[in-house]
């Protein structure tokens, strides 16, 4: 039987759902998968050590990696190669193996715009305030720009991070397409947006709370969530109990998931059954 080794590196990914969701895919295929979690904080290591965990995964055989918080520009380094979504980025969420080579790759601008398209098709894209400007934050800013955001709003607790985010979205969408404030601002900013995507750790299963005063919410205002465990987070249920329409990280999780399967295995997911696994799983408390 065909096998792979794989692995996500990352913070407090103890209550990850990728394990599940690429070894039930793997058993669809007939192939067997093992996914393995290398927690940062299990191993008491600095985020930097990121490139260390990719070479010795290389050297024990490992296929691919998943990349998550706070490791997915770090690892840039520590490769040989980048995809161009990856290059445009400066952000990376799979590592594959070939050749002898680690290829790093970004799945998540495709996998949110999938989720996005699925879950807010009619959705109003005319003006959206982003909060956070990392790694996710840097690949959902270019899903939103790509499915048509006039004006996208970055906010993020470091401004120059924000600033330069902004900057690079500037260069590639052009002039007003994307702006940056300060975090301190969203009032301001959420007042006559259309939605709101929300792209900070905040709200995991770690990091529990709400990112924004839940009182910014509103009717007529979208949420999207990056966060998927727990599947519902605080920020959800505050906009949809002030009336907003919503949209779990859910999607975003499988639809990026797929997308590294097929980049690991050559073979195709089956996405409708792997959402059917995800809101399985996700129903196990985290």
């Amino acid at each position: 039987m065909t096998s792979y080794l794989t692995g996500l590196i990352g913070s407090g990914i103890g209550p990850s759902l990728s394990p599940a969701l690429h070894e039930r895919e793997a058993d669809r295929h007939g192939v067997r998968l093992v996914y393995r979690t290398i927690d940062i904080d299990v191993l008491g290591v600095a985020p930097e050590a990121v490139g260390e965990l990719v070479r010795a995964a290389r050297s024990l055989g490992f296929d691919g990696l998943n990349i998550t918080h706070p490791c997915k520009q770090l690892v840039i380094q520590h490769l040989d190669e980048l995809a161009p979504e990856a290059a445009e980025l400066g952000a990376v969420n799979t590592v594959v193996f070939r050749g002898g080579r680690a290829i790093g790759h970004n799945t998540d601008v495709t996998g949110f715009a999938q989720s996005f398209a699925r879950g807010l098709p009619d959705a109003r894209t005319g003006d959206v305030v982003q909060l956070g400007a990392g790694g996710a934050g840097a690949a959902v800013a270019h899903a939103l720009l790509n499915l048509g955001v006039d004006r996208l709003t970055l906010l993020d607790t470091d401004p120059a991070r924000a600033a330069a985010l902004a900057e690079a979205l500037t260069a590639r969408f052009g002039p007003g397409r994307a702006v940056s404030a300060a975090a301190g601002e969203a009032a301001d900013h959420l007042a006559g947006a259309d939605g709101l995507v929300h792209a900070t750790p905040t709200g995991m299963a770690g990091h529990p709370g709400l990112p924004l005063p839940a009182a910014l919410l509103r009717p007529g205002l979208w949420v999207a969530e990056v966060v998927y465990r727990p599947l519902e987070t605080e920020l959800l249920r505050e906009a949809r109990a002030a009336g907003c329409r919503t949209l779990d990280g859910g999607g975003m999780a499988v639809f990026q998931a797929a997308d590294a399967f097929r980049l690991f295995t050559g073979l195709e997911p089956h996405t409708e059954r792997m959402l059917a696994d995800l809101a399985d799983l996700a129903a196990t408390p985290a």
